[in-house]
């Protein structure tokens, strides 16, 4: 799946910024982000190799018609002790394009992804990088937030840059039930963090790329002067020719009322896969599938996907 970004932003899919979380009250976080952070990382943990470039970047998030992927899930519930857990499935797959305001919008569609059931979301990608355009079903917030930022070319190792930083938006919920809809700031940030290998039930993958993306909350209650503080962070490793492998995604979610934050770990690692090569431009090219095989993809690369000279950076 091309994200996790991709996929749920995912790169950034979806529950990314827009899911409604369990709990004693409505609420939505966001997807690629955070204001803790997960495995006791920090944003500068892998930072200590020298910076470069990394070559053929696009390899690393594969979005040809036809690929799929599946994974293995898991969703830990709790606050200071586990609560709950749950073990689902998902398979992301391309599934075509969307016209979405004059541009060919790249339609990922995931069966369960989170444990939150059946979505599409919408990416384009260009030579300036990847935008997330929205999903559906989408959510008020979500409607004002989108398109943004999830992915930069080139791509540079460590580097980062800031996704959003939106004041006094619709929350599109009653949090506090006085018929007022709440206003939100919100923040997020996206950090490539370095290279290392990774293991997933496909097979073990050397010189992974690193991305954590992070995102803050804050929501300003309308019937008293009450802030209320919402995190997430989503760890994600991506593949050259195969995309995203695993992907682990912490959310920390406020309690009203003096009740103890709930924290929700969400999982998933690809168990298999389907990528299409292809030579032709980035839409509407006619594609090979190659089953991703554990005891051989570690060598594939996946060709460089051309861009039309009609497709100009995003500012």
């Amino acid at each position: 799946m091309i994200s996790l970004f991709i996929r749920r932003c995912r790169m950034w899919k979806e529950r990314c910024v827009l899911n409604p979380m369990v709990s004693s009250y409505p609420w939505i976080v966001a997807g690629l982000l955070g204001a803790c952070s997960v495995l006791g990382s920090s944003p500068m943990a892998l930072a200590k190799e020298l910076p470069h470039i990394v070559a053929n970047a696009q390899a690393y998030f594969p979005d040809q018609s036809g690929n799929t992927w599946h994974y293995r899930g898991q969703m830990i519930e709790g606050g200071v002790a586990q609560i709950g857990q749950k073990r689902f499935t998902n398979i992301s797959s391309v599934v075509g394009v969307k016209d979405i305001d004059g541009l060919k919008i790249t339609v990922f569609h995931d069966t369960n992804p989170g444990n939150q059931g059946p979505a599409d979301s919408y990416y384009y990608r260009d030579a300036a990088g990847i935008r997330y355009y929205g999903s559906k079903p989408g959510t008020t917030l979500e409607k004002q937030l989108v398109p943004y930022q999830i992915v930069r070319f080139p791509l540079e190792i460590p580097s980062s840059f800031q996704q959003l930083d939106r004041q006094d938006i619709g929350l599109g919920l009653d949090l506090d039930r006085d018929g007022e809809m709440e206003r939100v700031d919100v923040q997020a940030s996206v950090h490539i963090l370095g290279k290392e290998q990774v293991t997933v039930p496909l097979g073990s993958y050397e010189n992974a790329i690193r991305l954590e993306a992070r995102m803050m909350m804050t929501v300003h209650l309308t019937d008293q002067p009450v802030i209320v503080h919402g995190s997430d962070v989503m760890t994600a490793w991506f593949v050259k020719g195969i995309g995203l492998v695993k992907y682990i995604e912490r959310q920390v979610v406020p309690s009203f009322e003096g009740r103890v934050d709930q924290v929700i770990e969400v999982i998933e690692e690809l168990e298999d896969a389907t990528i299409h090569e292809t030579r032709t431009s980035f839409h509407g090219g006619k594609a090979t599938p190659k089953r991703v095989l554990t005891q051989n993809f570690r060598n594939h690369e996946l060709l460089q996907i051309p861009f039309p000279a009609r497709l100009h950076p995003y500012p």
